[in-house]
C-alpha cells in the first residue's frame, strides 16, 4: 500500500497514479475509465475549453479508441457536471459563471472547515500518510511540475476530507471538487498565485502536525476562500 492509499482507504488504484500527457494514445483500450481520466484532464488543463463542443470523432482518433468509450466517458463527465448535453449541439464543456464558482467554493470551504475540525482525531498512521503527501507535493513544487503538483494537491484535499470519516461529507466534497478542478488548476497559473497557494498548504500541514483541529479548520477554510481571490480576475469578477 502506498502513501496515497494509506491516506485515503478504499481508493481505486488507478487514481493513485499521477497521469501523464492526456493527449497520448490510450494503451489499454478496454478501460473506459482511462478514457474518462484523459478527457477530464484535458478539460482541467484547458485543452478542451468551456463552451467548446466536444468532437467525439476527433477525440477518438487522437486517443486511438472507438467512439464507444468516448461516449461512455462523456456520460460520466456529464454526471460530474463537467460536460453538458445540449440540444442541437451535443456534448459541450460546461461553462460556469462567476456566481457558480463562488457559490461552489463557499460550500467547499464550509465542508473543509468541518473536516479540518475532525481530521486530527484520525489515527497517527493516516495523519502521517497525509503529511507524507504534503512533502511529496513540496518536491513537485520545487521541480515546477505543475500538472503533477496539482494532482497531488487535489489528493491531499481528498485525504484530509477522508480523515473526518464521514461518507456523506466525502461524497458531497468529491462532487463539487470535480466541478471546480479546471478553475482551481488555472488559479495557480501565475508564480505568485502558486506560491501563495503553497503557503496555505504549509499552514494546513503545520496545524495537522500539531494535531490542532481548530487551526486546521481555519486554515482549510481560508485556503478555499483565497482560491476565489485567485480565480476571480479570469472570471471577470472584481472580488
Amino acid at each position: 500500500m502506498d502513501i496515497l492509499e494509506a491516506a485515503i482507504p478504499g481508493l481505486k488504484p488507478s487514481f493513485s497514479r499521477i497521469r501523464m500527457n492526456p493527449a497520448a494514445p490510450i494503451e489499454r483500450l478496454s478501460l473506459h475509465e482511462e478514457v474518462t481520466h484523459r478527457l477530464r484532464d484535458m478539460i482541467v488543463q484547458g485543452q478542451l475549453v468551456p463552451g467548446e463542443r466536444i468532437q467525439e470523432m476527433v477525440l477518438a482518433q487522437q486517443l486511438k479508441v472507438s467512439r464507444t468509450p468516448i461516449r461512455d466517458a462523456l456520460k460520466v463527465l456529464t454526471a460530474e457536471g463537467l460536460v453538458q448535453l445540449l440540444p442541437l449541439r451535443g456534448a459541450v464543456v460546461r461553462q460556469f459563471s462567476a456566481k457558480d464558482a463562488r457559490d461552489m467554493l463557499e460550500v467547499i470551504a464550509l465542508l473543509e472547515e468541518y473536516a479540518g475540525a475532525r481530521a486530527c482525531q484520525a489515527s497517527e498512521a493516516r495523519i502521517e500518510a497525509v503529511l507524507a503527501l504534503h512533502e511529496d507535493m513540496l518536491r513537485l513544487y520545487t521541480a515546477r511540475d505543475r500538472r503533477a503538483y496539482f494532482e497531488r494537491n487535489q489528493q491531499i484535499h481528498q485525504a484530509l476530507i477522508a480523515l473526518a470519516d464521514n461518507d456523506s461529507l466525502s461524497l458531497t466534497h468529491d462532487m463539487l471538487s470535480k466541478r471546480m478542478r479546471s478553475l482551481r488548476y488555472s488559479g495557480n497559473s501565475s508564480a505568485e498565485n502558486w506560491a501563495a497557494a503553497l503557503q496555505d498548504h504549509e499552514e494546513m500541514a503545520q496545524a495537522l502536525r500539531q494535531r490542532d483541529g481548530q487551526a486546521l479548520s481555519r486554515a482549510m477554510g481560508e485556503h478555499i476562500r483565497r482560491t476565489w481571490v485567485r480565480i476571480a480576475p479570469q472570471m471577470g469578477a472584481s472580488d
